[in-house]
């Protein structure tokens, strides 16, 4: 809309419309830009403060450090225009406090604490011996594995105990893990629905890190809020998830500079994989475009350099792709900002729209990213940004 205003009032949005019709506000602050939008979510995230893509080093480098980095690589994802992020596995809820509280600039961060994975899943560290990681995983959240009904059931209760925003399952095989497969089911039908049921009597909603179609259609069919990755996904399974609601966050971008960036330090199996994934990913969003899935922006950063693939501060590189898998510039947008929220299920904020009564998360651009969203993909074209009505930049 040409020639419109947005009106902060404290926390909220109070007005946004047509200049014409924008109420007198005496003594504001008045900001013009080219383009003023709500602030993106990133709904795919790990706060983990890494620089090498390896699991173990969650364990191998002192949680401090990590802490640290990760410190820096919140506010850099605030200061690039994302005013929420979605932690899939990582040390959110902790840093999330911090942010709450004042003490450190960042993002809304709505975190799942632990990855949960059945043993030999996808986030067990396959080399290591099993006592040795149930050890370490009980000093270091991140990683949790569970086994059985009553096994899953309490690890759901470990996360809720510790303020997880939302739970996070591997409900197939992943890339970057040694000798799971990226096709097959990890938890059980049941076990899926144990996590779900809990999770549900907290409010919380599951988020399913999946590939392959077994595990899609497990997931689905349990009451998951969101599918992760979709890698291979077909007709069945976007019409299950249009069906019942299931929120699509596909993660193209660290599929793809992964493989730009060539081997590196991934094993064999590892590479097989990401270059078997990189084949197929795309067409899977776009049929899932097609299908008429709803789609939520995701990246998977967790990477504390920004030069480095996949990394925190360059979550925009995600709209591109999005556009490049058959949607509308308006379409990339909307998985970055309205859909958004909704991945977080019953906890979901007022939040992505300039609505009057919403938080009053919103950033002003330099262009229009509704014609050209690679305007998003430059922090320097983000001119400003407010976080529940606080300029933060």
């Amino acid at each position: 809309m040409d020639d419109a205003v947005v009106v902060l009032e404290g926390s909220a949005i109070a007005y946004a419309g047509p200049a014409a019709d924008a109420p007198s506000v005496p003594d504001a602050e008045v900001v013009t830009a080219d383009t003023v939008m709500p602030g993106m979510w990133d709904c795919h995230v790990h706060v983990a403060g890494l620089v090498r893509l390896s699991l173990e080093d969650v364990f191998r480098v002192p949680a401090p450090l990590r802490a640290a980095r990760a410190t820096a690589d919140i506010d850099r994802a605030l200061r690039a225009g994302f005013t929420s992020v979605r932690d899939a596995g990582g040390m959110g809820v902790a840093l999330g406090r911090a942010v709450a509280e004042g003490s450190i600039p960042g993002p809304h961060v709505y975190s799942a604490n632990a990855l949960l994975s059945p043993t030999g899943g996808h986030a067990d560290l396959h080399d290591i011996p099993l006592d040795w990681f149930h050890d370490i995983a009980a000093r270091d959240g991140m990683l949790r594995v569970c086994d059985g009904i009553a096994g899953c059931m309490t690890a759901v209760r470990e996360q809720l105990r510790v303020g997880a925003d939302i739970i996070k399952v591997c409900a197939s095989g992943g890339v970057l893990t040694e000798r799971d497969h990226p096709i097959h089911q990890q938890f059980t039908d049941d076990e899926l629905r144990a996590i779900v049921e809990v999770a549900g009597m907290a409010e919380r909603t599951v988020m399913a890190h999946c590939h392959g179609k077994p595990g899609m259609m497990a997931a689905i069919e349990a009451g998951v809020g969101t599918i992760e990755h979709g890698t291979y996904l077909d007709d069945e399974v976007c019409d299950a998830m249009r069906e019942r609601g299931t929120i699509l966050v596909p993660t193209r971008m660290i599929v793809t500079e992964l493989t730009a960036a060539g081997q590196g330090e991934l094993t064999p199996a590892m590479w097989s994989k990401l270059l078997e994934t990189n084949e197929r990913h795309r067409d899977a969003v776009a049929l899932a475009h097609e299908r008429g899935v709803t789609i939520a922006l995701g990246t998977d950063v967790a990477m504390s350099r920004p030069e480095l693939p996949a990394a925190w501060g360059n979550h925009a590189r995600e709209l591109p792709l999005l556009v490049d898998a058959g949607m509308t510039p308006l379409e990339a947008l909307a998985a970055a900002t309205a859909n958004a929220p909704a991945t977080l299920g019953p906890r979901a904020p007022q939040s992505g729209q300039l609505v009057e009564g919403f938080d009053a998360d919103v950033i002003t651009v330099t262009g229009d990213p509704s014609s050209d969203v690679t305007v998003l993909t430059d922090a320097a074209n983000i001119t400003g940004v407010w976080k529940l009505g606080d300029a933060v930049r």
